[in-house]
């Protein structure tokens, strides 16, 4: 096996099934794409004309006018990648640390949590549909309460975060299984000194834990933006479905309602772009966390 392993040749041969395959589906798409929304128009069969306007489609995106609504479907999606890391992350990480510090029926209430990620966004969607057309309104009615206007999936001002909730229940088990296999594999002898120093509770977590599985708290931060960011599947169930609250509903209703797929190739590029600046941002983000630990874990030495 070592011997396979030494060997460049025989390391190519086994990757390269994977590589092509990768590139086929992700990277040529992606590259068609950018083509495809410099153009006027994508050409419907062989031998139609279209020409180059170069990036006249990026630029209508965020042209300023009644009916262009992706400047706040961009907005949305940062609101809702807000939500996520402000509400969804931390939860996630107390039920972690709760669980992971030792709990009667561990493995039953992480599994417990668990069980909304193996269901289907779809079948989530519409049982979340449900009770806000059913339940909800029942409850209202018992406690005298009012409805807002048009219901809470039609109305502006809620429908977002009747989006969110479904999503807070359904992925909260997911980041909450990455934090807790981390903390899990953090040596028990660094636990142990640190509790024999009389480090408890909140300051267990704040000092040793958290820091220590810093690198799954990127990966969990990694997954809810570019999750937030091409969110399509749970807001297209539950909200109207010509409705353009997002990105990813947006590109969706211009290119298969509107038949515009430039301009919707266009704003496919957009996510693209969207992901890949936010992930840069945050390796810089925790690469100037690691510079801060370090300086002041020298500081301590050298007080």
């Amino acid at each position: 096996m070592k011997r396979v392993l030494s060997n460049k040749w025989s390391i190519a041969v086994f990757v390269l099934p994977t590589v092509l395959f990768f590139t086929y589906i992700v990277i040529i798409p992606i590259f068609k794409s950018f083509y495809y929304s410099l153009l006027s128009e994508i050409p419907a069969k062989v031998g139609d004309q279209s020409e180059f306007v170069w990036f006249e489609n990026y630029i209508k995106m965020f042209t300023p006018g009644r009916r262009n609504a992706f400047p706040e479907a961009v907005l949305n999606s940062l609101y809702y990648a807000g939500l996520s890391i402000f509400v969804q992350l931390p939860f996630s990480l107390l039920i972690a640390l709760i669980l992971a510090n030792g709990v009667k029926s561990e493995s039953l209430y992480r599994n417990l949590f668990f069980i909304p990620v193996v269901i289907s966004s779809v079948v989530i969607s519409l049982l979340w549909q449900r009770i806000y057309k059913d339940l909800v309104p029942s409850i209202y009615e018992i406690f005298h309460l009012t409805l807002p206007k048009n219901g809470f999936l039609a109305n502006k001002d809620t429908k977002l975060m009747a989006v969110f909730l479904p999503s807070l229940w359904q992925f909260v088990g997911y980041h909450m299984l990455l934090m807790y296999g981390a903390l899990k594999s953090i040596p028990t002898d660094v636990i142990e000194a640190a509790t024999v120093d009389g480090a408890g509770g909140v300051r267990m977590a704040l000092r040793i834990q958290i820091p220590m599985i810093k690198p799954m708290l990127k990966v969990c931060l990694s997954f809810s933006l570019i999750g937030s960011f091409k969110l399509f599947d749970t807001p297209w169930i539950l909200l109207e479905r010509a409705n353009k609250s997002l990105p990813a509903l947006s590109m969706y209703v211009e290119m298969f309602s509107n038949h515009k797929y430039s301009y919707a190739s266009a704003q496919a590029m957009f996510i693209v772009f969207e992901c890949l600046a936010f992930t840069v941002l945050l390796n810089i983000l925790f690469k100037d966390w690691d510079g801060f630990t370090l300086r002041r874990g020298r500081r301590r030495l050298a007080a």
